[in-house]
């Protein structure tokens, strides 16, 4: 089976879903609730590191969102 048609997850995108999901929370608070640290989190909100399963997770979890929603903008139909 073949990958090259499968599209590429957008971290920037991803990381401002994450980052806009904290809020006005620090990154340092939440960075600590998923067990990561601050400096992680800031290049995972950046777009300049994927986010580990646990992250998405973790954020998942924490701000009741699904997985499709913060790692591809969209909810499950």
């Amino acid at each position: 089976m073949s990958h090259r048609n499968r599209p590429k997850p957008d971290l920037r995108e991803i990381g401002l879903r994450i980052r806009g999901l904290r809020g006005d929370m620090r990154q340092e608070e939440l960075a600590s609730q998923l067990g990561v640290s601050q400096g992680q989190l800031s290049k995972v909100e950046s777009g300049k590191v994927a986010p580990t399963l646990e992250i998405l997770l973790g954020v998942a979890t924490k701000f009741g969102k699904s997985l499709d929603w913060i790692v591809r903008g969209e909810s499950i139909q």
